[in-house]
């Protein structure tokens, strides 16, 4: 696995996190923010347990689940700030655009593995 990859999700889930710090403050958005916050974080922790993994089939199935935790957090991040013009609507686009390119950058491993 890839260190240059391992520190991206990393600060994507930081990332994510001091946005959630934010938007966690309304209550509208507390659920939102819970699931933001796993769905992120275990981006990150699917991929490193994939360096981990027991074979192949192991390993490819920890970077699908990684990929569908990045797609689930697109939702999440869409949904927080939804209707306003605050700043923070710009870094949640930041990040959702961040999160579409993990989407392929792990879609792209798992071609090249298959």
């Amino acid at each position: 696995m890839s260190e240059d990859l391992d520190k991206r999700f990393y600060k994507f889930a930081v990332e994510v996190r001091d946005l959630c710090a934010i938007a966690g403050k309304e209550w509208i958005n507390h659920e939102y923010v819970k699931q933001l916050l796993r769905s992120s974080s275990s981006v990150g922790a699917n991929y490193i347990e994939a360096s981990d993994s027991l074979g192949k089939a192991d390993e490819n199935m920890k970077l699908k689940i990684a990929r569908r935790e990045a797609k689930e957090s697109v939702f999440w991040l869409q949904l927080l700030f939804i209707h306003t013009d605050r700043p923070l609507a710009t870094d949640r686009n930041r990040l959702i655009s961040e999160c579409i390119q993990i989407t392929k950058i792990l879609s792209a491993i798992l071609l090249k593995r298959s």
